[in-house]
């Protein structure tokens, strides 16, 4: 229940709670009632999208810091001095490794010792703090943060922000934003061997099967692909285009729109064909089993090496992994493909949020909270903090021509540009790292692309971006009681999608799974998820 921060809560609001029920989409940014005038210190009075924000005395804010083994974090990054001299705010970061940040965050969290800002939350890892009342509804305050409601407005993310709803009307994630639709992931192949046989680029999920089946012709004694990531990116993106979701982006409920409800995904018609079809990739020797167990670097090896010819990949694993590799054999080339169309058409799946922010409830009980509120909404939301977060500082680590194209100083170095530079944006300056540079415009996003990875993104431009789920939040104590089911279901759905697609398990046995699944409380589970689904229609309209 939401109890911990009660009195905090309370002894904040001088002014009292707004009266008359739960906020509806779009009615935020009321700051919940709280009195704020005790709370402006070090706050600019007049706080515009588009301003400088600049502390008007100095102040220190903590950030709960995911510390990227690639790029260690470094006392002395222009990031930090830069940051200070342009705010007057002094970040202090408590640094944990990437490898611990979930569990950390959830202990802190959980004992109330978070830092007030806290970083690198994805969309629904939230859920799990809202109940204790340990983290602030955020909608409540964005009045304060001029740059994001200009971004919600100008793109039309409200339809986005619905999804983030907690059963009282309110969000309590700061996401990071995109202007459009991003997919990064899909397939990459060694495009020489695809023109030394005569094949064309899979356009389809069909298409791959047949190119795989064609250069499992020419190599037997190999797999044509051997996946890394553990299946789970691959899962993840063909099961858009299956009309589901898998691997990394598996959801446990799903939107039926023609009968209007939801249903468990992993019982799902659009789920067992999607298992059916990589079962039938391994059953026939084009796909490694081991791709599904393996971790990333025999993966790797096995595709430098000539002994795959198909890999997941993004646009840094090309550069970074792929290439460097395949210099051994000469005349190698490889490239990501157009994600490829499945049974529900030439679509994607893809939100335009990204991980974001929770802001601790213990930082409504300082005097610079709305100074804090406009310091993140400049850094992670205006145009000018996401260009510099990412870019760094003009003339020092870029340079900018009169037509806007940005290019990185000869002497520094990230992912294709520079890639021999001595110097690299990431771990000697601070710059483009996860915990500050995410989300914003197209043009910043592209910006840093090569212009091969800026032709594969027009190639799938014109996708259909299929339809978001309606929202469904839990109230606490549903919240609780899914808790009960969701593990132990999800536990079977990937053990028994293993077993399925590896032959493990017969296909036959599909619905002795489903049973299984029954057992395990997915029938009570999904009616919980209409329910609340129910409820806050009837609420929020």
């Amino acid at each position: 229940m939401r109890t911990k921060w009660k009195g905090l809560l309370a002894a904040v609001t001088a002014a009292g709670l707004v009266a008359g029920g739960t906020a509806c989409s779009g009615d935020e940014g009321a700051s919940g009632g709280v009195n704020l005038d005790g709370k402006k210190v070090a706050a600019m009075a007049d706080f515009k999208a588009g301003d400088q924000f600049k502390a008007t005395e100095p102040v220190e804010f903590r950030v709960l810091y995911s510390d990227h083994p690639n790029y260690p974090v470094k006392d002395d990054w222009l990031l930090w001095k830069e940051i200070t001299g342009r705010t007057n705010v002094k970040v202090k970061p408590t640094t944990v490794p990437m490898s611990d940040y979930e569990q950390k965050r959830s202990l802190v969290v959980g004992a109330g010792d978070a830092p007030e800002i806290i970083a690198k939350t994805y969309p629904n890892q939230e859920d799990a703090f809202v109940a204790s009342g340990a983290i602030l509804p955020v909608s409540d305050y964005l009045d304060l943060m001029p740059n994001l409601k200009a971004k919600i407005e100008k793109w039309k993310l409200q339809p986005e922000l619905d999804t983030l709803r907690q059963d009282d009307g309110k969000f309590y994630l700061l996401p990071g934003v995109h202007e459009e639709p991003w997919q990064d992931y899909t397939l990459a192949f060694r495009t020489d061997e695809l023109t030394r046989l005569g094949l064309a680029t899979p356009k389809t999920w069909d298409d791959v099967y047949s190119v795989l089946k064609a250069i499992k012709a020419a190599h037997p004694d190999g797999y044509p692909l051997s996946d890394r990531f553990e299946g789970n990116s691959i899962l993840n993106v063909a099961a858009q285009t299956f009309g589901t979701t898998a691997g990394w982006g598996y959801e446990q409920s799903q939107w039926n729109e023609g009968a209007k409800k939801f249903e468990y995904t992993g019982a799902t018609a659009e789920y067992k064909k999607l298992v059916e079809f990589f079962h039938k990739l391994v059953a026939e020797g084009l796909m490694d089993p081991e791709s599904f167990t393996q971790k990333d670097e025999p993966a790797i090896q096995k595709f430098a090496t000539g002994r795959s010819f198909a890999i997941s990949s993004n646009a840094q694993t090309i550069v970074n992994d792929y290439r460097p590799g395949l210099k051994t054999i000469p005349g190698a080339t490889v490239a990501k493909i157009p994600v490829p169309a499945g049974p529900k058409g030439d679509v994607l799946r893809v939100s335009r949020l990204e991980n974001g922010l929770m802001i601790s409830a213990k930082a409504l009980e300082s005097d610079k909270f709305v100074a804090m509120m406009q310091f993140v909404d400049w850094l992670w939301y205006s145009d000018e903090g996401a260009e510099f977060v990412k870019w760094g500082v003009k003339g020092t680590t870029y340079d900018k021509d009169a037509a806007g194209k940005r290019a990185l100083k000869a002497d520094i170095g990230f992912g294709g540009m520079n890639p021999d530079a001595p110097k690299k944006l990431q771990k000697d300056f601070g710059f483009q790292g996860g915990v500050f540079a995410y989300g914003g415009s197209t043009e910043l996003l592209q910006s840093m692309f090569t212009d091969e990875e800026v032709a594969f993104q027009k190639s799938i431009s014109g996708k259909k971006n299929l339809a978001l789920a309606p929202p469904a939040p839990f109230s606490d104590t549903e919240r609780e009681q899914a808790t009960l089911w969701e593990t132990p279901l999800k536990d079977l759905v990937k053990q028994a999608t293993l077993q399925f697609v590896l032959g493990d398990r017969d296909l036959a046995d599909w619905d002795a799974y489903v049973k299984e699944l029954d057992g395990k409380g997915m029938g009570q589970y999904v009616q919980l998820v209409n329910s609340a689904h129910e409820r806050y229609k009837q609420k929020n309209g």
